[in-house]
């Protein structure tokens, strides 16, 4: 998979406005719709990363979906073992990430875009929570999705 074409990277608005926005708001212990400041260890220098998140509930699990793609958050996820912690005020929850395969997305993907189709849905490709289910397994390889479980040592 061609990583470039499978990640839109954010707009100057984005970067310097909204996220520094919701950035603010959920440190000082807001959620707008269950967003979290995501934190994990940069693969190349160590250093905590962190960056505006939507925290998805489905059938009591929490999934964390990359609606740009395979951005910067998901590259050091991964080269972390799946280890991150979701801030929100001054809590902090530590948990591992599994990445689902692509056949398990469909599912995670439409209730995603039900949830913040106005916010993310262009990133999509055109494809909505009501989109055939050919459409959706299409654009899933696209959008990583990590299925949020308690870390043991956190």
């Amino acid at each position: 998979m061609d990583e470039v074409t499978h990640y839109r990277k954010p707009g100057q608005l984005t970067r310097r406005l909204m996220n520094p926005s919701l950035i603010l708001m959920m440190r000082l212990g807001v959620s707008v719709w269950g967003s979290r400041i995501l934190e994990v260890r940069g693969r190349q220098s160590g250093l905590p990363r962190r960056t505006p998140v939507n925290l998805l509930d489905v059938d009591g699990r929490q999934y964390l979906v990359s609606p740009r793609g395979e951005g910067q958050w998901v590259k050091n996820l991964r080269a972390d073992g799946g280890r991150l912690a979701l801030l929100l005020g001054r809590r902090r929850d530590e948990r591992t990430a599994q990445e689902l395969p692509d056949s398990e997305k469909p599912a995670i993907l439409r209730a995603y875009l039900r949830k913040w189709k106005m916010e993310v849905g262009v990133f999509f490709d055109g494809v909505t929570a009501d989109s055939q289910q050919c459409d959706v397994e299409r654009i899933a390889p696209h959008h990583p999705v990590f299925l949020l479980s308690a870390r043991p040592d956190g």
